[in-house]
């Protein structure tokens, strides 16, 4: 399952995503999400899904997403990077997983896509952080990563061998 953060239909991320997915789908079933097509609200923080047996407070598209981790062993976060960090609509979701009910998915490893415009040395720092602890938490092994920096404007991924990589990358997971 790839979870493709960007709401820019066509963009590099998606692009990034596809090509990943047309790489991994040689030897597995794949799917991407992307979050422009779910409406996901962020975290209250509520704690009420630890009371529910995972039912969230919130009645929106995100139990829809829960139900296909639930049938992934594979996640695939893909994102463009906005200020440092991903997307705030992946960001809803990712922190939707706060919920109990993660405990009952059989993902047992994680890859990450990024695209950004800057060509900084640390502009994945903050995001390779957080991906890390959240390997570690949740006990998942790193199949990869694809960081593409210096892409900015819709098609630019095509200038790069990102598309490549991210193909190779699927092809071997």
């Amino acid at each position: 399952m790839i979870i493709s953060g960007s709401s820019r239909k066509g963009g590099n991320t998606e692009l990034l995503a596809e090509a990943f997915a047309k790489g991994a789908s040689k030897h597995h079933q794949v799917e991407i999400v992307s979050v422009r097509d779910y409406q996901v609200n962020p975290c209250l923080g509520c704690n009420a899904c630890f009371k529910t047996n995972g039912i969230c407070a919130q009645k929106d598209d995100m139990v829809l997403i829960y139900e296909k981790m639930n049938q992934a062993d594979m996640l695939v976060i893909a994102s463009p990077v906005y200020f440092y960090g991903i997307s705030s609509q992946l960001k809803a979701v990712i922190d939707r997983f706060h919920n109990p009910i993660r405990d009952t998915f059989h993902i047992k490893k994680m890859a990450l896509l990024l695209v950004g415009a800057a060509s900084l040395p640390e502009l994945f720092d903050a995001i390779l952080t957080e991906y890390n602890l959240c390997l570690k938490f949740f006990n998942i092994e790193d199949a990869g990563k694809v960081l593409v920096r210096g892409v900015k404007d819709k098609g630019d991924i095509n200038n790069t061998d990102a598309l490549n990589e991210a193909y190779r990358l699927g092809l071997t997971t």
